[in-house]
């Protein structure tokens, strides 16, 4: 390796299977087009301070004995996740906590936040306060009541809860008809057939054989990763209705039929989405060091895997890296979802563009995420616009996999301080170009942690994301968006009154102000294992007003709403809108 390539690896900036032939290709692209607002972006001062105490969110993550000998339990390594969700309907904030300490371990956490601000344990004799080896957390309406339901996965088992009101929930799964053995990871609701049910799919990761045992560094007893286990297809249910006594959805497997189990992978991430252009929700699966899968709905019931056509299968060098959580949004404002991917410490993280429909491009360099100032391994991901200037900004949640060389003494845990790691942020300072901020934010990023679930949404109303984080043996923690001088904002709720008035999962809205076209989705999965606030959300810097709304709706029809003030939630119905 000459000292060119010695100098890029250092900063993350090339892979171990690269080549400076390919880096040089990479930089010949050029940077391509740029939409940006004039105002600069906001810097000074950290962006998240520590609420958890003052709120009163006190939840440990428990998983499970630690190893004994040389027998470790890969599922503690990875999980849990978390869910915002609106139980009543009524603008309210929940959120639900994963725990994943087996069966006979502590019981998942429900809070609803109060007038006052805080937040309440109302778990006992929610229905949700059920223990097992917890993974992922769906939240989508599947029986059109218009209150959102609860999907968990976890080892062995996937759990639907249905939304009674007034926060209870009961366990439908068996009535509902999903049945998945395997090891369920992440999963979403979306309408893949736009018959306007909600479906369900649930990526699963490994075959998983729990005897054993893998050498990790220095060759002690370390925890397996995915490569010695044979991979699992992702499945996919079919929403076919509620028409049993109590409103129960039914679904109906069918994976086979879909072509869902033509490939398999240790999958981790899913978002489900437009990225091709023509209407329909595809879905992009990001796997555990095997090319990651982007199956394309072919408007007929079926998929078909495309993510080497399209390009995001691999990186730019061709290797098939450690994929854990996905974040998509459109960087640019031109209408097309871009994707980014944390990996292993060892490897670089990806931000593929989208640089024509269905044509992705890996611009990890040229957008700066490569430059980080440390080296981690990525779970939970959220493109977001945090200071409210029009950009979205990239924030990642770290933990380690495997031992380090040492551990981090600033850790109190004797077990975990050789898998902590600290949190990342960037700023987006346009003209394609993100930085490292992170050393600046000591709240979100000081304290190392084996982090896993990124949650973003607005959990105190004041119309900024905040972000909570969880933590493998750890606590929980919600960090308020306290960036300074933030710019207007808006947040979009859509729903369909025909559908129980529940949010219209998959549907596009489209902002016009200040000569600008800025695209976000209705939908809450992303991240890693969790489900986030579904509302569209838009910074608008120092504009007052956003000149018109388009809306495409999950079944494509599409509506113009008109002229809205800045810094308000504006619920958008669909059938009240003019024809574009």
């Amino acid at each position: 390796m000459n000292e060119n390539q010695h100098s890029f690896r250092k900063f993350g900036l090339l892979s171990a299977c690269g080549s400076f032939a390919a880096l040089a290709i990479l930089f010949a692209l050029g940077c391509g087009g740029s939409n940006d607002p004039v105002d600069p972006p906001v810097t000074n001062g950290a962006w998240f301070e520590d609420v958890t105490e003052k709120v009163g969110l006190r939840f440990q993550h428990e998983a499970g004995p630690l190893p004994l000998d040389d027998h470790y339990f890969m599922p503690q390594l990875v999980g849990s996740g978390a869910a915002m969700l609106d139980m009543n309907n009524d603008g309210g904030v929940a959120i639900y906590l994963i725990q994943n300490g087996g069966p006979s371990g502590p019981k998942n956490v429900l809070f609803q936040r109060q007038a006052d601000g805080t937040f309440k344990d109302i778990s006992a004799d929610s229905g949700l306060d059920v223990a097992g080896y917890g993974m992922g957390v769906a939240i989508g309406d599947a029986n059109n009541d218009g209150l959102p339901d609860v999907l968990l996965t976890e080892r062995g088992r996937i759990r639907l809860f249905l939304n009674l009101g007034n926060g209870k929930f009961r366990d439908v799964t068996q009535e509902a008809g999903l049945e998945n053995t395997l090891w369920g990871t992440s999963a979403a609701f979306f309408d893949y057939d736009r018959d306007g049910w909600l479906d369900l799919v649930v990526v699963n990761y490994i075959q998983y054989d729990k005897e054993k045992t893998c050498p990790g560094l220095n060759g002690k007893p370390d925890y397996c990763g995915p490569q010695p286990f044979p991979g699992t297809s992702t499945k996919l249910f079919h929403n076919r209705g509620a028409a049993t006594p109590g409103g129960v959805p039914r679904f109906e497997d069918v994976t086979h039929a879909s072509g869902f189990d033509k490939a398999t992978g240790p999958g981790l991430g899913v978002v489900c989405a437009d990225f091709n252009g023509d209407g329909w929700p595809d879905v992009l699966i990001s796997n555990d060091g095997k090319p990651n899968h982007l199956w394309i709905n072919q408007k007929d019931g079926t998929f078909k895997e495309e993510a080497k056509t399209m390009n995001i299968a691999y990186d730019a060098f061709g290797k098939a890296m450690a994929g854990m959580g996905i974040a998509v949004g459109d960087l640019s404002g031109e209408g097309r979802l871009d994707v980014f991917m944390p990996h292993l410490d060892s490897e670089t993280n990806t931000l593929w563009r989208q640089v024509a429909r269905g044509k992705f491009r890996d611009d990890t360099l040229r957008m700066g995420v490569g430059a980080s100032d440390w080296r981690a391994t990525g779970f939970g991901t959220v493109f977001a616009d945090f200071n409210h200037d029009g950009r979205l900004d990239l924030a990642i949640v770290n933990g380690g996999v495997q031992r380090a060389a040492k551990p981090n003494e600033s850790c109190s845990d004797p077990f975990w301080k050789w898998y902590v790691q600290r949190n990342q942020l960037f700023i987006n300072e346009g003209n394609n170009r993100f930085r490292d901020i992170s050393p600046s934010d000591t709240a979100f990023c000081g304290t190392p942690l084996v982090g896993r679930g990124l949650l973003c949404g607005d959990f105190d109303g004041d119309g900024a994301l905040d972000i909570l984080v969880t933590a493998i043996a750890g606590p929980a923690r919600m960090y308020k968006n306290v960036v300074p001088q933030r710019g207007h904002w808006l947040m979009v709720k859509a729903i369909d009154p025909s559908l129980g008035g529940r949010d219209a999962y998959g549907a596009e809205v489209t902002i016009t102000a200040g000569g600008r076209r800025r695209l976000g989705l209705i939908h809450p999965a992303y991240s890693y294992l969790c489900s986030n606030d579904p509302r569209a959300h838009f910074g608008l810097g120092e504009l007052d007003h956003v000149d018109s709304i388009d809306v495409t709706w999950p079944d494509g029809k599409k509506e113009v709403f008109a002229s809205q003030k800045a810094d308000q939630v504006v619920t958008l119905r669909k059938g009240t809108g003019k024809l574009p």
